[in-house]
């Protein structure tokens, strides 16, 4: 299935019933008065999130919704059945916003949470409502109101605790493969991953996390060369990257000290923000190396890259230190939850 991960989507309410003009007509009752009822509202749009979808790509289809409209009053002071409402199914993760203005209407980030859209249009009044003592015999009523009608602009960010960052063939895959139940594609050509895959990392009895395997980024992505902005945008949501070198590069002229620099350069330039998030330096491939060799050869990346941050030497073909890096990265994650839900908790106390 093709991972889509933004797309545009008209939305229509339904319009309201319009009010009815009657009177009654009863034997014995020779000024029966009016009872024309209201009309029906119409049926609104919602976004619902669904934790079954991971993809937008129902949408590639189907891209115009519309809500009943509301059926119009009726005599014997009967209102009009209200349209039934359109409730449309998007993964979590979803990011909505109003196509004319870009103002974002909401973000879908839980099960079962809704957003209204396009809301339905209210019933007319019957001539019921316009009878007074100096009008018995009202014939005015109102029409039913439109509904709203917008253009949406879906884009979905996947959910996720870790993010992996690195060049094309730096690993990411072979590393999620090892880590989870999640299968991505892993060949020796880059570009071999399309779109993000979420795999979750058990690392024991009840503690997991969420981790994402992004397309590997090139020089320019932030600008759009190779996959480009398109998925360095998934990573906004996580809590922690994982940086990947690639220790020994297939091709002999790279250098996987200049790969790492040019990669948090193109993360500068997509989002200041993004580039000061906590990030790790996972050097991978340390199989191709001796035993002898492998410490000296992570030393001295460490230290052209002038690295103060956390440092973790794995092979993500054999496993070797991924349990490890998992290990760690569990406590730095639940050491944060328990950070945010203090500091939560104050807030609330203070208000």
């Amino acid at each position: 299935m093709k991972f889509v991960d933004e797309v545009s989507i008209q939305v229509q309410a339904g319009d309201g019933g319009n009010g009815s003009a009657s009177f009654r007509r009863e034997k014995f009752v020779p000024f029966g008065g009016p009872d024309g009822g209201d009309g029906g509202h119409g049926g609104s749009v919602y976004l619902e999130a669904d934790e079954g979808l991971n993809t937008l790509a129902d949408f590639r289809h189907e891209r115009r919704f519309r809500a009943q409209r509301g059926e119009n009053g009726m005599g014997r002071q009967k209102t009009g059945k209200s349209g039934e409402d359109v409730v449309i199914r998007v993964p979590i993760g979803t990011i909505v916003r109003d196509e004319d203005t870009a103002e974002e209407l909401g973000d879908l980030t839980a099960h079962g949470q809704r957003l209204l859209v396009a809301k339905g249009g209210r019933g007319g009044l019957g001539n019921i409502h316009f009878k007074s003592s100096t009008n018995r015999a009202p014939r005015r009523t109102t029409p039913g109101r439109e509904g709203e009608r917008r253009g949406l602009k879906l884009e979905l960010k996947v959910l996720a605790d870790v993010g992996l960052l690195g060049m094309p063939n730096a690993g990411k895959s072979t590393f999620i493969r090892a880590v989870s139940a999640a299968r991505p594609r892993v060949a020796d050509y880059p570009f071999t991953t399309l779109y993000p895959n979420l795999g979750v990392v058990r690392v024991e009895a009840h503690r997991s996390f969420v981790v994402a395997d992004i397309p590997g980024l090139i020089e320019g992505a932030a600008e759009g060369a190779g996959l480009g902005v398109r998925f360095l945008k998934h990573l906004g949501r996580t809590r922690l990257l994982l940086h990947l070198v690639d220790a020994m590069p297939s091709e002999p002229d790279r250098d996987p000290v200049e790969d790492a620099r040019s990669l948090f350069r193109e993360l500068q330039r997509f989002s200041p923000e993004l580039a000061e998030r906590e990030r790790w330096l996972v050097i991978n491939k340390l199989d191709q190396l001796s035993p002898e060799d492998r410490e000296a050869w992570v030393a001295d990346i460490v230290q052209r890259l002038d690295w103060q941050g956390p440092v973790f030497g794995i092979s993500a073909l054999s496993g070797e230190g991924t349990r490890e890096l998992c290990g760690r990265a569990m406590s730095w994650l639940e050491e944060l939850r328990e950070e945010e839900a203090e500091r939560a908790g104050q807030e609330q106390g203070s208000e």
